[in-house]
């Protein structure tokens, strides 16, 4: 299987040819024909122009801080494609949101575990300030109760 590929070039110079063999066999056509084919080729022509300048219109390139973007005009986004493009903005703050209510929630619980631990504790709260107290907990026991 073959596969012929080709450019606009060669489409428009296939074109120039078939219509350069057109207007050399036209000219032993009756008058009516002739109109006709004339009239054709001004359709033809102006639906040409009008899909080059609508494709000209929907094209246009913008350049942003030295960066070059290609815009192709109105990409029919209606309100509820604009509400889907925002939903995984909506999920992610939604979710670290959540993860910071997590984290506060988790660090309360340590602080309140801290606090009923030094509450129930023989020693006052206050020995946990006093820095010769710390001194102390760092220091390994060295004897050991003996029953």
């Amino acid at each position: 299987m073959t596969t012929s590929t080709t450019t606009p070039h060669s489409q428009d110079q296939f074109g120039f040819a078939v219509a350069a063999r057109l207007d050399a066999a036209s000219m032993d056509l009756p008058h009516d024909i002739t109109e006709r084919l004339r009239a054709a080729r001004t359709r033809a022509v102006a639906a040409r122009l009008t899909t080059q300048s609508r494709l000209q219109t929907s094209q246009q390139v913008t350049v942003q801080g030295g960066v070059g973007m290609l815009h192709f005009g109105d990409e029919g986004l209606n309100l509820w494609s604009r509400l889907a493009a925002l939903l995984p903005l909506i999920a992610l703050i939604a979710g670290l949101a959540l993860i910071q209510n997590i984290l506060d929630d988790n660090r309360a619980s340590e602080l309140a575990e801290v606090d009923s631990a030094m509450l129930s504790d023989d020693l006052p709260p206050t020995a946990y300030a006093d820095p010769g107290f710390l001194q102390f907990l760092k220091t390994p026991l060295t004897t050991e109760r003996q029953e």
